[in-house]
Protein backbone atom coordinates (compact mmCIF):
# COMPACT_ATOMS: atom_id res chain seq x y z
CA UNK A 1 0.00 0.00 0.00
CA UNK A 2 1.44 3.61 -0.58
CA UNK A 3 0.59 7.20 -0.25
CA UNK A 4 -0.14 9.55 -2.71
CA UNK A 5 -0.34 13.31 -1.47
CA UNK A 6 -0.25 15.16 -4.17
CA UNK A 7 -3.49 16.11 -5.05
CA UNK A 8 -3.97 16.73 -1.57
CA UNK A 9 -1.20 19.00 -1.53
CA UNK A 10 -3.53 21.38 -3.28
CA UNK A 11 -5.47 21.85 -0.20
CA UNK A 12 -5.36 24.64 1.72
CA UNK A 13 -2.39 24.47 4.36
CA UNK A 14 -3.62 27.15 7.16
CA UNK A 15 -5.99 24.06 8.29
CA UNK A 16 -3.34 21.92 9.51
CA UNK A 17 -1.42 25.10 10.56
CA UNK A 18 -1.93 23.99 14.30
CA UNK A 19 -1.71 20.13 14.13
CA UNK A 20 -5.45 20.65 15.52
CA UNK A 21 -7.22 19.86 11.77
CA UNK A 22 -10.79 19.60 12.47
CA UNK A 23 -12.32 18.63 9.10
CA UNK A 24 -13.70 15.02 8.45
CA UNK A 25 -11.26 12.62 7.47
CA UNK A 26 -8.83 12.78 4.59
CA UNK A 27 -9.83 10.70 1.57
CA UNK A 28 -7.51 8.60 1.58
CA UNK A 29 -5.13 7.37 -1.56
CA UNK A 30 -2.20 5.40 -0.57
CA UNK A 31 0.42 4.34 -2.61
CA UNK A 32 3.92 4.80 -0.90
CA UNK A 33 5.68 1.43 0.88
CA UNK A 34 5.24 1.52 4.83
CA UNK A 35 7.17 3.97 6.47
CA UNK A 36 7.21 5.93 3.22
CA UNK A 37 5.17 9.27 2.15
CA UNK A 38 4.52 11.31 -1.38
CA UNK A 39 7.00 13.73 -2.41
CA UNK A 40 5.90 16.05 -4.84
CA UNK A 41 9.03 18.12 -5.28
CA UNK A 42 11.22 14.71 -5.64
CA UNK A 43 8.05 13.04 -7.38
CA UNK A 44 8.30 9.92 -5.63
CA UNK A 45 8.14 8.34 -2.24
CA UNK A 46 10.49 8.97 0.59
CA UNK A 47 11.40 8.60 3.66
CA UNK A 48 9.52 11.86 5.66
CA UNK A 49 12.47 12.43 8.24
CA UNK A 50 14.62 13.09 4.34
CA UNK A 51 11.96 14.62 2.38
CA UNK A 52 10.98 18.28 1.63
CA UNK A 53 7.69 18.12 2.52
CA UNK A 54 6.06 20.59 5.05
CA UNK A 55 4.50 20.68 8.24
CA UNK A 56 0.85 20.43 6.90
CA UNK A 57 1.98 17.58 4.29
CA UNK A 58 3.18 15.52 6.91
CA UNK A 59 0.04 16.52 9.02
CA UNK A 60 -2.02 14.87 5.83
CA UNK A 61 0.06 11.82 5.75
CA UNK A 62 -0.32 11.37 9.12
CA UNK A 63 -3.99 11.59 8.51
CA UNK A 64 -4.40 9.41 5.35
CA UNK A 65 -2.35 7.14 6.92
CA UNK A 66 -4.17 7.27 10.17
CA UNK A 67 -7.17 6.45 8.65
CA UNK A 68 -6.30 3.80 6.53
CA UNK A 69 -5.62 2.06 9.98
CA UNK A 70 -1.92 2.10 9.38
CA UNK A 71 -1.05 3.90 13.21
CA UNK A 72 2.49 2.71 13.25
CA UNK A 73 3.25 4.30 9.93
CA UNK A 74 1.71 7.37 11.01
CA UNK A 75 3.89 7.13 13.84
CA UNK A 76 6.75 6.89 11.89
CA UNK A 77 5.92 9.85 9.79
CA UNK A 78 5.51 12.03 13.21
CA UNK A 79 9.06 11.38 13.91
CA UNK A 80 9.58 13.85 10.97
CA UNK A 81 8.17 16.50 13.48
CA UNK A 82 8.95 18.13 16.26
CA UNK A 83 8.80 16.55 19.11
CA UNK A 84 6.76 18.88 21.08
CA UNK A 85 4.31 19.73 18.45
CA UNK A 86 0.75 19.84 19.83
CA UNK A 87 -0.44 18.37 16.57
CA UNK A 88 2.04 15.40 16.32
CA UNK A 89 1.38 14.98 20.32
CA UNK A 90 -2.20 14.47 19.74
CA UNK A 91 -1.87 12.35 16.67
CA UNK A 92 0.71 10.21 18.77
CA UNK A 93 -2.23 10.25 21.35
CA UNK A 94 -4.60 9.10 18.73
CA UNK A 95 -2.59 6.16 17.09
CA UNK A 96 -1.71 4.73 20.38
CA UNK A 97 -5.11 4.88 21.67
CA UNK A 98 -5.76 2.57 18.35
CA UNK A 99 -3.35 0.60 19.03
CA UNK A 100 -4.64 -0.18 22.15
CA UNK A 101 -2.33 1.92 24.59
CA UNK A 102 -4.97 4.32 26.21
CA UNK A 103 -2.89 5.26 29.15
CA UNK A 104 -0.20 6.01 26.99
CA UNK A 105 -2.39 7.88 24.50
CA UNK A 106 -3.90 9.78 27.42
CA UNK A 107 -0.27 11.64 28.38
CA UNK A 108 0.10 12.19 24.87
CA UNK A 109 -3.15 14.47 24.87
CA UNK A 110 -2.62 15.72 27.68
CA UNK A 111 0.15 17.22 27.19
CA UNK A 112 -1.06 18.38 23.76
CA UNK A 113 -3.73 20.14 25.68
CA UNK A 114 -1.21 21.72 28.38
CA UNK A 115 0.22 23.22 24.83
CA UNK A 116 -2.46 24.27 23.54
CA UNK A 117 -6.24 24.44 25.84
CA UNK A 118 -7.91 25.28 23.15
CA UNK A 119 -7.04 21.92 20.88
CA UNK A 120 -10.20 20.76 20.55
CA UNK A 121 -9.29 18.15 18.48
CA UNK A 122 -6.63 16.37 21.20
CA UNK A 123 -9.90 17.15 23.23
CA UNK A 124 -12.35 15.09 20.95
CA UNK A 125 -10.08 12.18 21.45
CA UNK A 126 -9.21 12.21 24.84
CA UNK A 127 -12.78 11.82 25.33
CA UNK A 128 -13.38 9.57 23.15
CA UNK A 129 -10.60 7.14 24.75
CA UNK A 130 -12.81 8.32 27.77
CA UNK A 131 -16.05 6.90 26.31
CA UNK A 132 -13.99 3.66 25.33
CA UNK A 133 -13.30 3.06 28.84
CA UNK A 134 -16.89 3.63 30.08
CA UNK A 135 -15.80 6.93 31.77
CA UNK A 136 -18.35 9.35 30.75
CA UNK A 137 -18.42 12.36 33.00
CA UNK A 138 -14.71 12.84 31.53
CA UNK A 139 -15.69 12.54 28.19
CA UNK A 140 -18.87 15.41 29.03
CA UNK A 141 -15.92 17.57 30.54
CA UNK A 142 -14.06 17.82 27.40
CA UNK A 143 -17.32 18.29 25.44
CA UNK A 144 -17.83 20.77 27.48
CA UNK A 145 -14.51 22.51 27.23
CA UNK A 146 -14.88 22.31 23.44
CA UNK A 147 -17.85 24.12 23.70
CA UNK A 148 -15.94 26.46 25.79
CA UNK A 149 -13.32 27.25 23.13
CA UNK A 150 -15.49 27.98 20.14
CA UNK A 151 -15.98 24.16 19.12
CA UNK A 152 -19.73 24.29 18.75
CA UNK A 153 -20.65 22.54 15.21
CA UNK A 154 -17.13 21.09 14.54
CA UNK A 155 -16.21 17.93 13.62
CA UNK A 156 -14.16 17.42 16.74
CA UNK A 157 -17.62 18.68 18.89
CA UNK A 158 -19.88 16.44 17.00
CA UNK A 159 -17.76 13.16 16.55
CA UNK A 160 -17.61 13.50 20.78
CA UNK A 161 -20.71 14.35 20.97
CA UNK A 162 -22.24 11.31 19.04
CA UNK A 163 -19.67 9.03 21.00
CA UNK A 164 -20.93 9.49 23.66
CA UNK A 165 -24.66 9.45 22.78
CA UNK A 166 -24.10 6.11 21.23
CA UNK A 167 -20.77 4.71 22.81
CA UNK A 168 -19.04 4.18 19.73
CA UNK A 169 -16.08 6.29 18.89
CA UNK A 170 -14.59 7.53 15.04
CA UNK A 171 -11.07 5.40 13.23
CA UNK A 172 -9.87 9.61 11.76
Amino acid sequence: MRIVLAAALALPTAVFADGGDDSPPPTPVNSCDAGQVFDADKGTCVNPKHSSLDRDALYLAVRQLAYAGRYVDAQSVMEALPENDPGRLTYMGFTHRKLGNLDLAMVYYQQAIDQDPANILARSYMGQGFVEEGRMSEAMVQLSQIRAYGGTGTWSETSLRNAIETGTTYNY
